[in-house]
């Protein structure tokens, strides 16, 4: 994991107060700080999380470490804070205030200082929640996600080094009780949860839940079951999910059914799904199914997502990089391969774009071949849609640092949420739990 793509300034303090310390340089001393300490290979592989996260709420115990862990670190960040005047730093003469502060100066999206609610990121990807919960008035209080390329990019546009595979805290050794401790206190907990394997029969390995719910025991199938958990332990006002369109439909309707019935009747939470086309809101038809889950059972209406569309031609760079123009060799094989699943009417088929219409859907895989979105270019092959472009289909901001690997970047905007769609339901939500917005 790299953390050396800021360099967060620190200006001049007032005369007589400490001077705020650089997010990096704080992250820094205390992972050094923490090298000498006894903790345990898990423990240490999660430190860039553990103290990342404690920097942006200084005020409480650091996760996982308690309340000691974080006495021991204001006393090491006072010796690298200073007065008014003083060299930096100035660990002759330690400043050691009871509160840490910390400069987030040139951080694309710096933590909220006055929250108007909480929140937790979990399955986070790049933040595509995060971001959009935060614009809201919301301030992120733990966040999970296991790629380790997408954690760099969480980190060097929030700042906050997610957790990796939420499973250490809600694997069957894990008590309510633990996940509870574990897990700070939060009003909504928002999750792309993955797409999984689900099966007809079976029992969740999730079997603290008391019920035969048929997903499958199959790791990747019982992560839904590890938000449920968290859920369950934390009492959250509001669960905000996502997941493919299919979902629904999925084996029969049983799986939806599944997971309707364990946040209703489980968890007591009411269930609102809806499935939306994100291309009024961007310029790409993306169809996603959103669920909307209040603790109270209050009921729940989505906003309107009718309108025109928006067209690909107005998110386009003028001048993109020639690497992007795919290959004679790739062109003529979209198009041999094209022709022949038409003449049997199935498979793989790749088009050059409207460009007065929304793109299809970005995918994860779209960094391969670019055969969902080619863009033409007039006496030339078509070319692929830039990271940038990718980053605008998907309604992040222009300040937004997506990674600087090619490949990385594509796939995780093909992973992504799109932003303005979760921006507008969440503007819902936090309406109904009565914060005025807008």
């Amino acid at each position: 994991m790299s953390f050396n793509d800021h360099n967060g300034s620190h200006g001049s303090a007032p005369k007589g107060k400490a001077e705020a310390l650089p997010y990096t340089v704080a992250l820094h001393v205390l992972l050094s700080a923490e090298a000498g300490q006894p903790h345990s290979e898990e423990v240490r592989a999660e430190l860039p999380a553990i103290i990342s996260h404690w920097l942006q709420s200084p005020k409480e115990a650091p996760l996982v470490l308690g309340a000691e862990a974080g006495a021991r670190w204001r006393a090491i960040l006072g010796t690298y804070t200073r007065t008014a005047g003083s060299p930096f730093p100035d660990s002759s003469v330690p400043v050691r205030p009871p509160l840490v502060t910390i400069d987030y100066t040139g951080l694309p999206f710096p933590p909220t200082e006055k929250p108007k609610f909480t929140f937790i990121d979990l399955f986070a990807g790049i933040g595509g929640f995060h971001l959009a919960l935060q614009e809201l008035g919301g301030k992120c209080v733990f966040s999970s996600e296991w790629d380790k390329y997408a954690k760099q990019t969480y980190w060097n546009n929030f700042g906050e080094v997610p957790f990796g595979d939420i499973r250490q805290f809600t694997n069957d050794n894990q008590t309510d009780e633990e996940i509870a401790a574990n897990i700070p206190d939060h009003d909504v907990l928002a999750a792309g949860f993955p797409c999984q394997p689900f099966s007809r029969a079976g029992v969740s390995a999730r079997s603290s839940l008391g019920q035969k719910h048929g997903f499958s025991c199959e790791i990747q199938g019982t992560l839904f079951f590890d938000l449920v958990r968290i859920a369950k332990a934390k009492k959250p006002k509001v669960l905000f999910l996502e997941n493919v369109r299919n979902l629904q439909s999925h084996d029969g309707g049983r799986t939806f059914a599944k997971i309707k019935d364990v946040i209703e009747n489980d968890l007591g939470y009411s269930f609102d799904p809806k499935v939306i086309d994100s291309s009024t809101s961007v310029p790409q038809r993306r169809k996603r199914c959103y669920m909307v889950c209040f603790r109270k059972g209050r009921e729940f209406t989505f906003p309107d997502f009718e309108g025109p569309v928006k067209p690909l031609g107005s998110i386009l760079e003028q001048q993109p990089d020639a690497r992007f123009t795919i290959s004679d060799r790739l062109w003529q094989g979209h198009i041999k391969r094209t022709n022949r699943n038409l003449d049997r009417g199935a498979g793989f088929t790749a088009f050059e774009a409207d460009l007065s219409k929304p793109s299809n859907t970005l995918v994860a895989r779209y960094y391969k071949d670019g055969k969902e979105c080619l863009v033409p270019q007039d006496g030339m092959n078509p070319r692929k849609l830039t990271p940038r472009e990718c980053a605008r289909l998907q309604g992040y901001p222009e300040e937004f640092k997506f990674h600087k690997v090619d490949s990385h970047a594509y796939e995780q905007f093909g992973n992504s949420v799109s932003v303005p769609v979760i921006s507008k339901i969440a503007a819902r939500i936090i309406h109904n739990l009565g914060i005025v917005q807008q």
